[in-house]
């Protein structure tokens, strides 16, 4: 979720469920450590509970890291062991880990020893062609031993070679009954599922064996399914937010976003898809993305989304 789930995505994303963890792009221990922390870490409180995702291999990197994130406020630091991408094994990190279990053991001590917060390990059920469920067993084993409680599960194997980060989502079969055997194994533990999850309904029948199902782009590319999951998996009364209310309250954040001098496009671009399956969605797609309107008001566009009058804008659209 590189370059997706960033601060202005979360505040949006909190506005459809308040209960659902929500968690950072991955941001490397690089990045932090020789770069602008503020601008990786800085978020927003609306959008508590949030995890802060570290991309990274050498314990002391991640002990240093990890601090920070407490430092700043975040509820739990996620480890990536998952992410196929070369650039990704090229930095010695994500789903490469998996090869080595006592390096990463080493890192989430290293982290645990550090920190007060969760600290938890994203991952596959395996790299390349092999099926050995004993592998991924293993793996969550050394980890545990380690201190890790929780472990979010990639119900796919990532392919380090011929694969790309997208074909690496799709080609790779998912094998749910891997993690459904890690929870069976390790009933202390808690095991959270991702991958191929796109309706209600599986999500309901995922959390008959496991203790969480986490979604990431069907989520992004359809939220206001979001709306609906506190009521259906946590039990709250529904929101009475409506897709409207949903809008005007990311209005009000992106005049805040224009107040402190930042484009308010930056968030804008997250709520594309709000109003996807309804009359008129296209056009709000349309006159949101719009570059020649990024100099008009929040309000303004989004009153000429709904298909208002508005001179200036529409004059500014046609020139």
């Amino acid at each position: 979720m590189m370059e997706w789930t960033d601060r202005h995505c979360r505040v949006f994303h909190r506005l459809l469920t308040k209960r659902a963890r929500l968690y950072t792009e991955m941001v490397t221990t690089g990045a932090l450590i020789h770069g602008d922390v503020a601008r990786h870490l800085d978020f927003s409180v609306e959008e508590y509970p949030v995890a802060l995702q570290l991309g990274g291999s050498e314990p002391a990197d991640l002990a240093h890291c990890a601090r920070l994130a407490e430092q700043w406020g975040y509820d739990e630091v996620n480890l990536n062991c998952g992410c196929p991408s070369e650039r990704v094994q090229r930095g010695a990190f994500g789903a490469c880990l998996m090869a080595e279990p006592a390096l990463v053991a080493d890192g989430v001590k290293a982290m645990r020893d550090a920190v007060t917060i969760p600290v938890t390990v994203k991952h596959r059920i395996g790299i390349d062609r092999g099926e050995s469920y004993d592998f991924v067993r293993d793996f969550v084993g050394a980890l545990a031993d380690a201190g890790c409680e929780v472990f979010i599960v990639h119900a796919r194997n990532a392919w380090l070679k011929g694969l790309s980060p997208k074909e690496n989502r799709e080609i790779p079969p998912l094998r749910y009954e891997m993690v459904y055997r890690l929870k069976r194994d390790f009933p202390a533990l808690t095991l959270v599922l991702n991958g191929g999850v796109t309706t209600d309904e599986q999500i309901t029948e995922h959390l008959c064996h496991v203790d969480g199902v986490m979604l990431g782009r069907e989520a992004y590319h359809r939220p206001w399914w979001l709306a609906g999951w506190d009521e259906r998996h946590f039990g709250e009364a529904p929101s009475g937010l409506s897709r409207d209310d949903v809008e005007a309250a990311m209005v009000a954040y992106m005049n805040r976003l224009v107040a402190q001098g930042e484009p308010w496009s930056r968030a804008s671009r997250h709520m594309l898809g709000l109003w996807n399956g309804t009359p008129g969605a296209r056009h709000r797609r349309q006159v949101w993305s719009d570059h020649r309107l990024k100099g008009e008001s929040p309000a303004a566009v989004s009153s000429a989304s709904r298909g208002e009058r508005v001179d200036r804008l529409e004059t500014q659209a046609a020139s």
